[in-house]
């Protein structure tokens, strides 16, 4: 009873001043969401899914300030790759800034603009797909976006996507509190890619909600930003369709918590999910991977590989589940977390779980955890090789499986280049 007394007063204490916006479907799905978010409270670390992570300071009535970051010349994430960009200054469209979304290809329409069309295809994905993901366990800071957010776009591709969606997100003010949704619909047979970088603002909580059709095809690459005192809870929601492929890629460096979740359904016959993720930190760094994926056509695939390097104290955190639902035969699900600490006071929280009712299908996780290879690295030393490029050699074999998962060579190669721009800042 006071658990949930508190969970209500965190909730009383972090809306005050917000209001739920919108007069028309936008407006139900929001207030919809708000009753549910009164029923659950804000989460707590007594909650099971936030044992391991603090959400205090993400559920607290004003963010903590973090100092801007300067990347020096350093150029942005994804600089190189023709994209349409959309930017976001602490959670604020700026139009200025941003190119001509009719330049993508695709259907883009800002929230603001969405509501007064009674007849709107995000209508059956904006909050539905967030409130399937409340089961079995609750989201909260989900359903807080999905009441609450007035920042994001509305995409639909209906065909193969000319050039990718770049979604940018820049941080000006040490205060900024945002809240970013997104909906993104990939029709039949078509394809979309959208990336996702920078740190956004010093608090950020966002939602996207991705709907793949039938044969569609979505790719997902996000860079998080290197500021080192952000802190940011996001949630991807996605519900795959037959024959559909749906991949995710997410590379952490620094941050000083950082909690990111997906919650998948492949809800037709031979679907493919994969999410994965590389996370660099050092000191101050908390980062949580949640991953809920749920199988319930035939034939389906799953992958999750999660890697992360971890140096001065830092935390891993990772909690990756499969659900095989009754008559979801021959499934096919694999799941890989591992750490690599680069000293003694790091550490590595994992919880991997399997749920099958299903008798034929081919399930797996593992979880490991451990320090450079002293035989590998004597090896490359006995080659000649200085003793910190060596190290550093070795830390990107062990996140190249993580990598590996994104298709565009291209779109990789910039991540590998960010990996190694930071493990040259980190020599030790």
């Amino acid at each position: 009873m006071a658990l949930a007394q508190a969970k209500s007063e965190a909730l009383a204490a972090r809306t005050d001043g917000l209001s739920v916006g919108g007069s028309g479907w936008l407006g139900a799905a929001r207030r919809d969401a708000q009753a549910r978010l009164s029923a659950m409270g804000l989460p707590s670390k007594r909650d099971e899914y936030w044992r391991y992570t603090d959400p205090a300071s993400l559920t607290q009535a004003t963010p903590v300030p973090a100092a801007l970051f300067d990347a020096g010349d350093e150029p942005p994430a994804f600089n190189g790759i023709l994209a349409l960009r959309l930017v976001f200054v602490d959670g604020v469209f700026d139009a200025g800034q941003s190119d001509d979304p009719a330049l993508a290809g695709v259907e883009i329409t800002h929230l603001s603009q969405a509501d007064g069309v009674d007849i709107h295809w995000a209508r059956e994905v904006y909050g539905v797909l967030e409130a399937r993901g409340q089961v079995p366990v609750q989201r909260p800071l989900a359903t807080l976006n999905t009441a609450y957010a007035t920042e994001g776009f509305l995409i639909r591709a209906t065909a193969r996507a000319e050039r990718p969606v770049s979604l940018v997100y820049h941080h000006n003010s040490t205060t900024s509190d945002a809240m970013l949704h997104h909906c993104i619909k990939v029709e039949k047979g078509a394809e979309l890619t959208i990336l996702e970088q920078g740190p956004a603002a010093a608090r950020i909580t966002s939602v996207m909600e991705v709907e793949v059709a039938d044969g569609a095809r979505f790719h997902h690459i996000r860079a998080q930003g290197r500021d080192h005192e952000r802190r940011a809870a996001t949630h991807v929601f996605a519900r795959i369709g037959a024959e559909a492929l749906f991949k995710s890629f997410t590379l952490t460096a620094n941050g000083c918590l950082t909690r990111n979740e997906q919650v998948l359904e492949l809800a037709g016959d031979d679907g493919v999910a994969h999410v994965a993720g590389a996370a660099v930190g050092d000191g101050v760094f908390h980062h949580d991977d949640t991953v809920f994926i749920t199988h319930a056509g035939l034939r389906c695939e799953s992958r999750q590989v999660f890697k992360k390097v971890l140096m001065n104290g830092a935390v891993g955190v990772f909690q990756g589940k499969i659900l095989v639902k009754p008559g979801a035969q021959k499934t096919d699900g694999y799941q890989i977390s591992q750490s690599l600490l680069l000293d003694g006071d790091s550490q590595f929280l994992a919880k991997p779980e399997l749920e099958i009712y299903a008798d034929d299908v081919k399930c797996s996780h593992g979880s490991t955890s451990g320090a450079i290879d002293e035989t590998a690295l004597f090896y490359l030393q006995s080659r000649g090789v200085p003793k910190r490029v060596a190290q550093s050699l070795l830390v990107l074999a062990f996140l190249a499986e993580a990598i590996g998962e994104i298709e565009d060579e291209v779109i990789a190669e910039d991540i590998r280049s960010r990996l190694e721009g930071w493990l040259q800042r980190h020599e030790h």
